[in-house]
């Protein structure tokens, strides 16, 4: 007899959707060695890859292209070496290949970080890896090696391994002084979260106007390499995402005692990010005198723009959508249900979270949608299955208006379906070009409203 799984969530039961299997329709993220894209999304840094043929390009292909039209950058897309292993490999083992492609990488590409990462096929086979990249580590080239083979899981754990790589085996050991007042930021998922470079830009912005001195780490604000060297002596760490980072942030605690904050909400809209912004100050123990003086000057004009946005809204009140949506990661999901619901009034339909977060962290992430509002009861499921996923949308009761979906480009069909709006959010978004585009802060929050109200009076999908 086949299970059949009911599909719970904060405040609502969904009817069964029948038996789970191991498929899913519509994939909402990669392998761990996607996460070459955090590599080279740090200036001057390239990756190599060490897998299969087309492994590479399919994660480029996905997360850059799909998803928004990013660009691979200096050191990523068509860059990227990579051994291209076969049968050969398989049976004799690829050690030789890789220490070929790294000569040869080394002649030709001006770098001053390489990173390898690995696929499946060398990981399974067992192929040294390590040795390799030691022999040009002991004659004084800056290479690591982050051991990301797919079954390792998705390129958010890829991405907490070429982090710690980078950390243990370039930035090293360091006993010195921490500096008063300056952060390191761990937050967005390089190229897999859509907006992140014009996300990361205003999070800097936000923190130097608040008096700090702001390490970015990935992203064009960033110095790179001499950025990440001087991790260790930031006065401390913050961690601003649901889960993403927190494993980076404990072992940087461990390694130099530096110590960190954990704000898992993203800031979008000015009472969030003003709170934001004063919660970073406060833990940094700086003068908060800058920051608020800041936090005036962002919020009259973030206010000026809201009152036009006002006078729009009660004139086409009636037309407007009353419920939402929201399909995407955590980071993004809990940061637009919170501006959605408490600073533009609307009702929560469903939030489906499709990264498939560690189990271990799952229930801190539905507390956080449990105190989103001390009025509205939200629905928290985790779902990564494109089917189950929009068969939970067409059960859920929107009233006599159609829904506003905050998603992908898998949810445009679904969208057009019931009439409603679609606002393309994160992976993959292949209906928008992304440049320096920001959903966050005091600015981005201005933008998203321009982008959600535009698609709903245009009535395109």
């Amino acid at each position: 007899m086949q299970h059949t799984e009911t599909t719970v969530t904060e405040g609502r039961t969904f009817p069964p959707l029948g038996p789970k299997t191991n498929s899913i329709q519509q994939v909402r993220y990669v392998c761990a060695i996607g996460a070459m894209h955090s590599a080279s999304a740090i200036p001057w840094v390239i990756p190599i890859t060490h897998c299969g043929p087309g492994c590479a390009e399919k994660q480029f292909g996905s997360l850059a292209m799909c998803n928004g039209f990013q660009g691979g950058g200096y050191g990523g897309g068509a860059v990227v070496p990579s051994t291209n292993i076969s049968e050969s490999e398989v049976v004799f083992g690829g050690e030789n290949r890789l220490r070929e492609l790294i000569r040869a990488s080394l002649k030709i590409l001006d770098a001053e970080l390489f990173v390898v990462v690995t696929g499946c096929i060398p990981d399974l086979v067992g192929d040294d890896v390590g040795s390799v990249v030691r022999e040009f580590q002991a004659d004084g080239v800056p290479i690591v090696l982050a051991e990301t083979g797919g079954f390792k899981g998705t390129n958010f754990t890829g991405h907490e391994l070429i982090t710690r790589a980078i950390i243990d085996q370039y930035v090293g050991d360091y006993a010195g002084e921490r500096t008063p007042g300056v952060v390191n930021v761990w937050s967005m998922l390089p190229y897999h979260t859509t907006f992140w470079q014009g996300d990361l830009s205003e999070i800097k912005r936000i923190l130097e106007g608040g008096g700090l001195k702001v390490n970015i780490l990935f992203g064009h604000e960033s110095e790179g390499i001499a950025e990440w060297k001087r991790i260790p002596q930031a006065q401390f760490n913050l961690v601003l995402s649901p889960w993403l980072g927190l494993q980076t942030a404990h072992h940087l605690e461990s390694k130099y005692g530096q110590p960190f904050l954990h704000i898992p909400t993203i800031p979008i809209g000015a009472d969030e990010t003003s709170l934001f912004l004063r919660k970073v100050v406060t833990f940094a123990g700086i003068d908060p005198a800058v920051a608020e003086e800041f936090i005036r000057k962002e919020e009259l004009t973030y206010y000026h723009y809201l009152e036009g946005f006002g006078e729009f809204y009660s004139e086409y009140f009636w037309g407007m959508p009353a419920k939402f949506v929201v399909v995407a990661e955590s980071a993004y999901n809990l940061a637009l249900t919170r501006f959605l619901i408490n600073d533009l009034g609307l009702m929560p339909g469903g939030q489906f979270i499709t990264e498939n977060p560690p189990e271990e962290y799952r229930e801190a992430i539905r507390r956080e949608f449990r105190t989103i509002a001390s009025d509205v009861e939200t629905d928290v499921a985790f779902e990564e299955d494109s089917h189950r996923i929009h068969t939970l949308i067409r059960q859920t009761d929107f009233g006599q208006k159609p829904p506003i979906i905050l998603g992908t480009t898998w949810e445009r069909d679904l969208a057009k379906e019931m009439r409603g709006a679609i606002v393309e959010v994160g992976f993959p978004a292949s209906y928008e070009l992304v440049l320096s585009r920001t959903n966050v802060g005091y600015r981005g929050a201005i933008a998203l409203l321009e982008k959600i109200y535009t698609t709903v009076v245009s009535g395109t999908a």
